[in-house]
């Protein structure tokens, strides 16, 4: 099993509000659909910090991790093939997001939109899930 990261960023982390969507711009097989930032853990690297990483590098920001969001298979989200995802909530705390690798848009959902965007087909259980969870 290949190990994916992601983060519901959301406004805040005890009320959470709005939540991000970023729209995938490559590769082509995904692009035009929204998922949760995140990415790959590397050999080696604990998924926490993978993350983070990822959220710096894709996104351009620093952000405080919550609570995990458990998964229906062993606590992860099945991706297809062999990947498998761990979600935590989290709060920008450093800079502003901005599409800087694999999105061409970011878009903050308000309340009710959670699931308003065409979601990649493994995140749509997810955004159900992450909606139910804030009440939003």
């Amino acid at each position: 099993m290949r190990l994916v990261v992601a983060a519901a960023l959301v406004d805040d982390l005890r009320r959470p509000r709005s939540l991000l969507a970023a729209r995938r711009s490559a590769p082509p097989a995904l692009a035009g659909r929204w998922e949760l930032p995140g990415g790959k853990v590397e050999p080696g690297e604990e998924p926490e910090a993978a993350l983070l990483r990822e959220l710096r590098e894709e996104l351009g920001v620093g952000v405080e991790l919550g609570v995990e969001v458990p998964g229906p298979a062993r606590g992860a989200w099945p991706l297809g093939g062999d990947l498998v995802m761990r979600v935590w909530w989290a709060r920008v705390v450093l800079g502003g997001p901005a599409p800087l690798q694999d999105h061409d848009e970011l878009r903050w959902l308000a309340p009710g939109e959670w699931r308003s965007v065409d979601w990649l087909p493994a995140d749509v259980a997810l955004a159900q899930r992450l909606e139910e969870l804030a009440g939003a």
